[in-house]
C-alpha cells in the first residue's frame, strides 16, 4: 500500500481531503463544493452509485467555476479509489476539444498514457457520433 492510499487516524482519504478543502478554499466555493459532492458521497456509502446522474457540467445558470469543478471530481476520486494522489489532467482531443479527465499521479506525468487515453476519447467519440447518425436516420432518438 502506497502513502497515497494509507488513511491517516480513523478517518477515510476522502475524509482528511475534504477538510484540507475546507481551510484551502473560499467558504462559498466550498459551500458549492459540498452541495456537489454530498450527494455523490452518499449514493457510494450506500453502494447505490449507478443510480446516480451526475454531471459536472451542467451548462445551466448555476454551473460550478472550473477550479470548483475540478474539486468536486478529485473528492469523488478520493471516495472511489481511497488514494490522496489523484490529479486533473487536461487533453487536447482534436475531435472535441479539451478534455479534463482525473487519474493517479504516475498516469498523469506520463505523456505516452496520457497520448493512449486521448486516443480512446477521440475512438468513443467517433462512435458515439457514427451512432448519433444511425439514431437519427432511424428515427430513434439521438441524445445519448
Amino acid at each position: 500500500m502506497s502513502d497515497s492510499e494509507i488513511p491517516h487516524g480513523d478517518g477515510r482519504p476522502v475524509d482528511m481531503y475534504l477538510d484540507l478543502l475546507r481551510i484551502r478554499m473560499d467558504t462559498e466555493d466550498y459551500r458549492l463544493l459540498m452541495r456537489a459532492v454530498e450527494p455523490v458521497l452518499e449514493a457510494i456509502e450506500e453502494e447505490r452509485l449507478s443510480s446516480l446522474d451526475f454531471a459536472l457540467d451542467s451548462g445551466g445558470d448555476d454551473e460550478l467555476p472550473q477550479e470548483v469543478r475540478d474539486e468536486v471530481a478529485l473528492v469523488i476520486a478520493t471516495a472511489v479509489t481511497g488514494r490522496l494522489d489523484n490529479e486533473v489532467v487536461e487533453l487536447d482531443v482534436d475531435d472535441t476539444g479539451p478534455v479534463r479527465i482525473v487519474t493517479d499521479a504516475t498516469t498523469a506525468s506520463d505523456p505516452i498514457r496520457l497520448g493512449e487515453i486521448a486516443e480512446y476519447i477521440r475512438d468513443r467519440h467517433r462512435q458515439t457520433e457514427e451512432l448519433r447518425g444511425i439514431a437519427e436516420v432511424s428515427g430513434l432518438p439521438t441524445d445519448f
